[in-house]
């Protein structure tokens, strides 16, 4: 899948894109705690539910060690009472790379990711299953219509749960699969109207969610491709009265260059996305152009209600590598990731931005 080379990637310039500059955060103030998880992680589904009134974040998969598909997980992990326990994982879950994760209800719903053999080959997971915020049990929950992994999660009314485009064995998909928590049933909602991609961010305040960056296919012939940053952020508006239908509007990106697996999460009426790579790569890091890619310190905050874009760069350490980004009380943490020079992560690192509060 993720293995062709990217013989071009294009970095969109500012000056060429059309794309309105993003203001400074002036009032932006951050500040920045760091502890550990149980080893260094990255490309792993993050969650956060509550438990007996604190708030407990869980990770699930993901790479570890030396970076191989032997160091691919499926083991899984609670912040609880102060510590890190481990989860009792069923026996079908497979080890597998860009699962994501989403919470309704004190329940976390757990989707997807890919599977990655020792010739290099990778597939796509169609397992969702269901983690209880209380007892801890799983339980195995329909499959999504379409596997996908690389995708976004994002939650509507306390009870859907869109995943945007993402990855299905060979290629992207445009898809917008809904899975309805109260029914236990899927739906199909309004495709994902601009290029497909894997890799992208996404945050969702009210009925709207944007949706930003990602890396498209671009496909010279039937059996070669390569794989091109996609510079674009798309903004669905969901039909509160028939929520299988969005109505998708481009959007001012941020910069017109293109970050692959940021980490994003919603505040009041803003986004924020955090970190990720000017270069797409593959799950070691390296580049798809055979160069390895450096982590961003970059923070951009879009505000629903004016539509505009501020941003911050070399606030935090660089990073990358993520499936999402979790928000506790006032602050944003960072579970994990990847550093600067392909380095695995076991840092918690927590940070607020005092202009949004």
């Amino acid at each position: 899948m993720k293995q062709a080379l990217l013989s071009c990637l294009y970095l969109f310039l500012l000056a060429c894109s059309g794309h309105q500059p993003a203001s400074h955060l002036k009032t932006f103030s951050i500040h920045t705690q760091i502890s550990h998880l149980p080893y260094p992680v990255s490309n792993h589904a993050v969650a956060q539910t509550a438990y007996q009134g604190e708030v407990q974040f869980f990770f699930f998969n993901g790479l570890t060690n030396d970076k191989t598909h032997a160091d691919v997980t499926n083991k899984a992990w609670v912040w609880r009472e102060k510590q890190w326990q481990a989860l009792t994982v069923p026996n079908s879950q497979p080890a597998v790379l860009a699962s994501v994760a989403a919470s309704v209800n004190n329940q976390v719903y757990l989707f997807g990711g890919y599977t990655v053999a020792a010739d290099g080959s990778e597939k796509s997971s169609p397992l969702v299953w269901r983690i209880d915020g209380d007892t801890l049990e799983w339980r195995a929950m329909p499959e999504m219509p379409t596997p996908v992994d690389d995708s976004v999660a994002l939650v509507f009314q306390n009870r859907y749960i869109y995943l945007v485009s993402g990855w299905h064995d060979v290629d992207n998909v445009d898809l917008v699969q809904v899975f309805d928590t109260l029914e236990n049933t899927w739906q199909q909602a309004t495709p994902f109207p601009i290029p497909a991609v894997f890799g992208h961010a996404a945050a969702i305040v009210g009925n709207q969610m944007l949706v930003c960056d990602g890396v498209k296919v671009i496909w010279e012939s039937e059996s070669k491709k390569r794989f091109e940053a996609s510079p674009v952020c798309a903004l669905g508006a969901i039909d509160e009265n028939d929520i299988t239908q969005i109505n998708w509007q481009d959007i001012n990106h941020y910069s017109g260059v293109a970050h692959y697996r940021m980490a994003a999460a919603s505040d009041n009426h803003f986004a924020v996305f955090v970190g990720g790579s000017d270069n797409p790569y593959n799950y070691n890091g390296i580049g798809y152009d055979g160069v390895p890619s450096q982590a961003s310190s970059g923070i951009r905050v879009f505000d629903f209600n004016t539509k505009t874009w501020q941003s911050n760069d070399n606030q935090l350490s660089p990073n990358m590598d993520h499936r999402g980004l979790l928000k506790a009380h006032d602050e944003f943490i960072i579970l994990g990731g990847m550093k600067t020079d392909q380095e695995l992560s076991p840092h918690i690192i927590k940070f607020n931005i005092k202009s949004l509060n």
